[in-house]
Order: C-alpha cells, then sequence, then structure tokens
C-alpha cells in the first residue's frame, strides 16, 4: 500500500522576483527540520529519499518543487502529521517560529572538506555572482513580459461586461456553497500549481485535481476575469468554514490560476496557455469567460494590436526562460565543485536520523 502524492511549488521565479509562498505553505507544522548546506550537498537527494520511504509505508506526501531546476526539489512534508524538510538555503530563507521546539536546523556542511573547498574559493564567488545576475536578468525580463500581458489584458478589459462576469460569479459561488456553512474556521493554503522553469513552463494541475470528483475548465483571455472570479469564490469559501487550496500564479503572483476544496469535491482552474487543459472525464466542465463576458467579435476587431502584443510577451518570455536555463548551466558547474568536496557517508547518516526521528515523532 502506498500513499497520496502530491506536486506544487513553495516558491517561484516570476515577474516580481523570487516569490514565496513558504509561510502559508509551512503554516501549522509540528516539526519542520530546515536544510543548510552548500549547491551539490545533497538536500534534494535527502528529501526525495525520505519522502519515497514514507510514501512506501502508505503515508501521503507533499513534494515541493525547485523553480530553478526540473530535477529538484525544495521540500517534502508529510501533511497527515504535521511534519516536514526544506530547503532552509537562500533564495527561500525559513524563519523559524520556535527553534528547537517545531523547527531544527541540519547543517549538510559538517560533511564537506573545507580545504577543498578553500582551493576553489576565487571560482566559488564568481559563479555565485555570476548567477545571481542571471536570475536579476529573468525577473527584469519576465517583468517586461507582464507589461505586454497587461497590454493584451486591456483590450479584453475594455470590452468586459462586469455585470455578467459578476452575476457568473454569484451563480458558481451559490452553486458550489449552496448556502451552506461549516460550523469551524477554513484553513487556507496558498502554492503555485506550476512554475517558469529552465525548462519552460511546468505544471502539476492533472497531479492536483486527479482525485477531485469535478472539475471546472475557466476558457477565456487575457484580461476576461478568470483571476478575479478565483478570487471572489475563495473568499466566500473561507466565509463558509471551507479549506480552500489557492494556486497562485507562478508568471504573476498577483493572479490566481487554481482552487481546489476538497471537502466539496471541487476544483477549478483557468485552463488556458500555458497550462492548458481540455475535458477528459464526463464530469469535466467548461467555463468560457470570452463568450459570457466579452463583447463579441472583440478578437477579430482587435487582431492586429492582439497579434503584436502576444508576440512581444512570448518573446520575453522565451528570453528570461534562456536566462534561467544558463543560470542552471552555472549552478551545476557550482554543484561539481561542492559535489567534489563531499563526504556523503555523512549524509546518508544524517539524512538516517532525520528518518527514524521523523518515524518516531508520528508514532506518538
Amino acid at each position: 500500500m502506498t500513499g497520496k502524492i502530491r506536486h506544487y511549488y513553495a516558491g517561484g521565479n516570476t515577474a516580481k522576483g523570487f516569490y514565496s509562498l513558504y509561510d502559508s505553505v509551512l503554516a501549522g507544522l509540528e516539526r519542520l527540520y530546515i536544510l543548510k548546506g552548500g549547491p551539490g550537498t545533497g538536500k534534494s537527494s535527502l528529501m526525495k529519499s525520505i519522502g519515497e520511504r514514507f510514501h512506501e509505508k502508505g503515508i501521503e506526501v507533499d513534494y515541493l518543487h525547485c523553480a530553478s531546476d526540473n530535477q529538484s526539489i525544495e521540500g517534502v512534508l508529510l501533511p497527515e502529521f504535521g511534519v516536514g524538510i526544506v530547503d532552509g538555503t537562500a533564495p527561500h530563507i525559513i524563519e523559524p517560529k520556535a527553534p528547537g521546539v517545531i523547527e531544527e536546523y541540519v547543517n549538510l556542511g559538517v560533511a564537506w572538506d573545507r580545504e577543498e573547498l578553500s582551493d576553489h574559493k576565487e571560482d566559488i564567488l564568481r559563479l555565485n555572482d555570476q548567477i545571481s545576475a542571471l536570475f536579476q536578468k529573468a525577473y527584469d525580463t519576465f517583468a517586461a513580459s507582464l507589461s505586454a500581458h497587461d497590454d493584451i489584458e486591456d483590450i479584453y478589459i475594455s470590452n468586459m461586461d462586469f455585470t455578467k462576469a459578476n452575476e457568473l460569479t454569484n451563480e458558481l459561488i451559490s452553486h458550489f456553497f449552496e448556502d451552506k456553512s461549516l460550523s469551524k474556521s477554513s484553513t487556507i493554503k496558498h502554492r503555485f500549481l506550476g512554475a517558469a522553469t529552465p525548462d519552460g513552463a511546468v505544471d502539476y494541475i492533472q497531479n492536483l485535481t486527479e482525485d477531485v470528483d469535478k472539475r471546472y475548465f475557466i476558457k477565456g483571455r487575457a484580461g476576461s476575469g478568470k483571476s478575479t472570479m478565483l478570487k471572489k469564490i475563495a473568499s466566500a469559501g473561507e466565509e463558509k468554514g471551507y479549506d480552500v487550496e489557492v494556486y497562485h500564479c507562478g508568471f504573476d503572483p498577483n493572479s490566481l490560476d487554481m482552487l481546489i476544496i476538497r471537502e466539496k469535491g471541487i476544483a477549478i482552474f483557468d485552463s488556458t496557455s500555458p497550462h492548458e487543459y481540455f475535458p477528459e472525464r464526463q464530469s469535466d466542465e467548461i467555463i468560457d469567460m470570452y463568450e459570457r463576458c466579452i463583447t463579441q467579435g472583440t478578437d477579430e476587431k482587435y487582431a492586429v494590436e492582439i497579434e503584436r502584443t502576444t508576440k512581444a510577451y512570448k518573446d520575453k518570455m522565451k528570453e528570461a526562460i534562456s536566462y534561467l536555463k544558463e543560470a542552471k548551466s552555472l549552478r551545476e558547474q557550482l554543484e561539481a565543485i561542492y559535489i567534489r568536496a563531499m563526504d556523503f557517508s555523512k549524509v546518508d547518516t544524517i539524512r538516517e536520523e532525520i528518518f527514524q526521528e521523523i518515524n518516531t515523532f508520528i508514532k506518538k
């Protein structure tokens, strides 16, 4: 018997820079191990190994993926038991709430050869500077891409019937909750369903919704009110005491891409590029914001402007991704330096100590 695995992101490379939702993702944990150590010190492998072993025991496991490296994770959680392990190095700095009681720092630096690393001091400093500069170029370029995206939105916003959008939103709220409330406080979790990565846009919508009974696919255009509608539905769910998983846009974290209300068996998400999906189950349903809320003929009337701004948006996105890819290549060079200086038998010992401690904790 194996447990459920869920995949998502707690941080992302966005048009607002590196954006962290770790405070929300880690809220409520009873035990948190914060790993410290340089690149290539085995943090991701340690977490993957522990996650796999608890999964094999039939325990639900959440993997927090790394937006800067498609093969790495930044954290593993056992949500049923309130336990987690996370990478606590920059840029995802984790501030402990109760050090030694809830959080515990784990220093993987005890496994490296300081003299070996000292021999490569100049290379390490140079690579770190180059990587930081590339990330800043990526963030600046994502911001330029968002500006072009805003130009596309302006076209549709100016042709939006907000009365119809509000009517649709109210219909959905009424349909989802049926004027029912739960006699408890809601728990709201903020996450990213996907990210801009060195390999392009990645999302985990299918994984996150695979055990949800009813899925609503929102179709529309930029600026057609998808995110605003999701924010209002999330607010209504919170007011009525339902737990809501709120998934932010990995490009613009101020926008929402998906809500999951598991107590109602409902998922509703923006199903347009770069995470475009179509119904494949009998219960899946499309909500078309363009058809319902945008002036007929808008696409055709503004075709030239839309094509021009869309090209500018996509070109900048590709450029930003290229900087992430270049940063990953340099980071691999940095990792290689640390890997040569590591005694991974010590990391194996640390991994086993953490595994046994968690095993004891969840049996209490």
